[in-house]
């Protein structure tokens, strides 16, 4: 069988990345949803996805390449489901168990350190729970955490493949 070159298939990956930013991008700009710190992280990490696969696209690389480029792309796609996944956990959790709203992760990266900045990025609030957009039945996380998914996958058959 034969399987298609690792160059067609980083730029698709690409193109997938771009998709996904324009979406998120209308419904911060059109639709006029506020992106909370998770969800930020998310798009930080659709973003330096789709830079690794533009790269690998561009560079067209052999066997080895192929391999170093889809690791870089899965721990990326690895940190955004881990992010996607413990927004959906929040959103399971009652209203009265969570913290008040963070402050905006601008005002965060210009006064705290870094590891505290994670730390209360992971730890959650209430705004990074709270439901505010659905399509079918799946909030935003959900949606982010199935292209997390596909991303994985694509990882995945990226490393194991035969060429």
């Amino acid at each position: 069988m034969y399987l298609a070159s690792p160059r067609p298939l980083f730029f698709l990956a690409f193109v997938g990345c771009l998709l996904l930013m324009a979406a998120a991008l209308y419904l911060e700009h059109v639709v006029g949803l506020e992106p909370c710190p998770m969800c930020v992280l998310q798009r930080i990490c659709v973003i330096a996805f789709g830079l690794v696969c533009l790269v690998a696209a561009v560079h067209g690389p052999a066997r080895l390449g192929r391999r170093v480029y889809a690791l870089l792309a899965l721990l990326f796609a690895a940190a955004g489901a881990a992010t996607a996944g413990r927004q959906i956990w929040l959103q399971s959790v009652p209203a009265d168990q969570l913290e008040a709203c963070l402050p905006s992760l601008e005002f965060m990266m210009q006064a705290l350190p870094m590891q505290d900045i994670v730390r209360l990025v992971f730890q959650g609030s209430a705004d990074c729970a709270e439901v505010k957009w659905s399509l079918f039945g799946m909030s935003i996380p959900e949606w982010s955490l199935l292209g997390f998914v596909a991303m994985l996958g694509f990882c995945l058959f990226q490393l194991l493949r035969r060429s």
